[in-house]
Protein backbone atom coordinates (compact mmCIF):
# COMPACT_ATOMS: atom_id res chain seq x y z
CA UNK A 1 0.00 0.00 0.00
CA UNK A 2 1.78 3.31 -1.09
CA UNK A 3 2.29 5.69 1.73
CA UNK A 4 -0.44 8.16 1.96
CA UNK A 5 -3.07 6.28 0.96
CA UNK A 6 -5.31 6.60 3.85
CA UNK A 7 -4.81 10.23 3.52
CA UNK A 8 -5.78 10.13 0.14
CA UNK A 9 -9.01 7.98 0.75
CA UNK A 10 -10.19 10.73 3.48
CA UNK A 11 -9.63 13.27 0.81
CA UNK A 12 -11.51 11.57 -1.93
CA UNK A 13 -14.58 10.46 0.51
CA UNK A 14 -14.23 14.78 1.65
CA UNK A 15 -14.80 15.88 -2.12
CA UNK A 16 -17.60 13.30 -2.35
CA UNK A 17 -19.23 14.41 0.32
CA UNK A 18 -19.01 17.96 -0.38
CA UNK A 19 -20.67 17.28 -3.67
CA UNK A 20 -23.16 15.64 -2.46
CA UNK A 21 -24.29 18.37 -0.08
CA UNK A 22 -23.88 20.73 -3.15
CA UNK A 23 -26.47 18.53 -4.68
CA UNK A 24 -28.33 17.98 -1.75
CA UNK A 25 -28.68 21.88 -1.40
CA UNK A 26 -29.83 22.10 -5.52
CA UNK A 27 -32.38 19.27 -4.96
CA UNK A 28 -33.89 21.59 -1.73
CA UNK A 29 -34.03 24.80 -3.49
CA UNK A 30 -36.13 23.41 -6.80
CA UNK A 31 -37.48 24.58 -8.72
CA UNK A 32 -35.44 27.84 -7.90
CA UNK A 33 -31.79 27.14 -8.03
CA UNK A 34 -28.37 28.79 -8.34
CA UNK A 35 -27.58 28.61 -11.95
CA UNK A 36 -24.03 28.79 -10.78
CA UNK A 37 -23.97 26.51 -8.45
CA UNK A 38 -25.80 24.30 -10.82
CA UNK A 39 -22.88 24.97 -13.22
CA UNK A 40 -19.58 24.15 -10.50
CA UNK A 41 -21.33 21.13 -9.54
CA UNK A 42 -21.95 19.80 -13.28
CA UNK A 43 -18.43 20.57 -13.95
CA UNK A 44 -16.99 18.92 -10.76
CA UNK A 45 -19.17 15.75 -10.89
CA UNK A 46 -17.41 13.51 -14.05
CA UNK A 47 -14.10 14.16 -13.04
CA UNK A 48 -14.09 13.70 -9.38
CA UNK A 49 -15.76 10.25 -9.39
CA UNK A 50 -13.26 9.29 -12.28
CA UNK A 51 -10.35 10.61 -10.33
CA UNK A 52 -11.73 9.08 -6.69
CA UNK A 53 -12.89 5.97 -8.82
CA UNK A 54 -10.01 5.20 -10.48
CA UNK A 55 -8.04 5.57 -7.20
CA UNK A 56 -10.14 3.04 -5.26
CA UNK A 57 -9.59 0.57 -8.20
CA UNK A 58 -6.16 0.51 -8.23
CA UNK A 59 -5.10 1.04 -4.82
CA UNK A 60 -7.85 0.27 -2.23
CA UNK A 61 -9.96 -2.58 -3.80
CA UNK A 62 -6.51 -4.58 -4.90
CA UNK A 63 -5.71 -4.21 -0.93
CA UNK A 64 -9.46 -5.41 -0.15
CA UNK A 65 -9.34 -8.37 -2.00
CA UNK A 66 -5.85 -9.26 -0.80
CA UNK A 67 -6.90 -9.21 2.76
CA UNK A 68 -10.26 -10.85 1.97
CA UNK A 69 -8.44 -13.55 0.17
CA UNK A 70 -6.94 -14.38 3.68
CA UNK A 71 -10.24 -15.42 5.59
CA UNK A 72 -13.52 -16.93 4.64
CA UNK A 73 -14.74 -14.32 2.64
CA UNK A 74 -15.86 -13.76 -1.02
CA UNK A 75 -14.97 -11.50 -3.02
CA UNK A 76 -18.56 -10.31 -4.32
CA UNK A 77 -18.62 -7.04 -2.17
CA UNK A 78 -15.64 -6.14 -4.40
CA UNK A 79 -16.89 -6.81 -8.00
CA UNK A 80 -20.11 -4.91 -6.38
CA UNK A 81 -18.12 -1.97 -5.79
CA UNK A 82 -16.67 -1.94 -8.83
CA UNK A 83 -19.78 -2.58 -10.65
CA UNK A 84 -21.11 0.68 -8.93
CA UNK A 85 -18.41 2.85 -10.09
CA UNK A 86 -19.66 2.11 -13.92
CA UNK A 87 -23.46 2.93 -12.36
CA UNK A 88 -22.29 6.05 -10.64
CA UNK A 89 -20.40 7.30 -13.55
CA UNK A 90 -23.43 6.47 -16.21
CA UNK A 91 -25.90 8.23 -13.86
CA UNK A 92 -23.01 11.42 -13.07
CA UNK A 93 -23.21 11.77 -16.60
CA UNK A 94 -26.87 12.41 -16.82
CA UNK A 95 -26.88 14.34 -13.93
CA UNK A 96 -24.24 16.59 -15.16
CA UNK A 97 -26.19 17.20 -18.75
CA UNK A 98 -29.06 18.20 -16.50
CA UNK A 99 -27.24 20.79 -14.54
CA UNK A 100 -25.27 22.01 -17.18
CA UNK A 101 -28.79 22.97 -19.02
CA UNK A 102 -30.83 23.86 -15.94
CA UNK A 103 -27.19 26.47 -15.70
CA UNK A 104 -27.96 27.54 -19.32
CA UNK A 105 -31.35 28.29 -18.90
CA UNK A 106 -33.58 25.63 -19.02
CA UNK A 107 -36.91 25.59 -17.42
CA UNK A 108 -37.70 22.63 -14.51
CA UNK A 109 -40.76 21.33 -16.14
CA UNK A 110 -41.05 18.99 -13.37
CA UNK A 111 -38.69 19.82 -9.86
CA UNK A 112 -40.10 16.66 -8.41
CA UNK A 113 -38.66 14.46 -11.37
CA UNK A 114 -35.13 16.18 -11.11
CA UNK A 115 -34.87 16.58 -7.34
CA UNK A 116 -35.68 12.71 -7.30
CA UNK A 117 -33.08 12.17 -9.48
CA UNK A 118 -30.92 14.38 -7.68
CA UNK A 119 -31.27 12.51 -4.41
CA UNK A 120 -30.81 9.20 -5.82
CA UNK A 121 -27.59 10.10 -6.76
CA UNK A 122 -26.37 11.62 -3.97
CA UNK A 123 -28.07 9.22 -1.74
CA UNK A 124 -26.21 6.39 -3.84
CA UNK A 125 -22.71 7.73 -3.47
CA UNK A 126 -23.13 8.46 0.62
CA UNK A 127 -24.37 4.71 0.79
CA UNK A 128 -21.20 3.35 -1.29
CA UNK A 129 -18.62 5.62 0.72
CA UNK A 130 -20.31 4.53 3.74
CA UNK A 131 -19.75 0.63 3.16
CA UNK A 132 -16.19 1.26 1.89
CA UNK A 133 -15.58 3.52 5.47
CA UNK A 134 -17.65 0.48 7.55
CA UNK A 135 -16.10 -2.86 5.78
CA UNK A 136 -13.52 -1.97 3.12
CA UNK A 137 -10.92 0.55 4.45
CA UNK A 138 -10.86 -0.97 8.07
CA UNK A 139 -10.17 -4.20 6.33
CA UNK A 140 -7.15 -2.66 5.09
CA UNK A 141 -5.83 -1.56 8.30
CA UNK A 142 -7.67 2.41 7.49
CA UNK A 143 -9.45 3.45 10.68
CA UNK A 144 -10.20 7.15 11.19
Amino acid sequence: MPAGSAAVMKRVHLEKLQLCDALERIADTLPKVDILACLAVANAIVPLLRDGHRYEETVIFPAYETALAGGDANLDSARRLSAEHIEDECFAGEVTEMLLAIGHGKTIDNAEAVGFMLRGFFESLRRHIAFEREHVLPMIGFVD
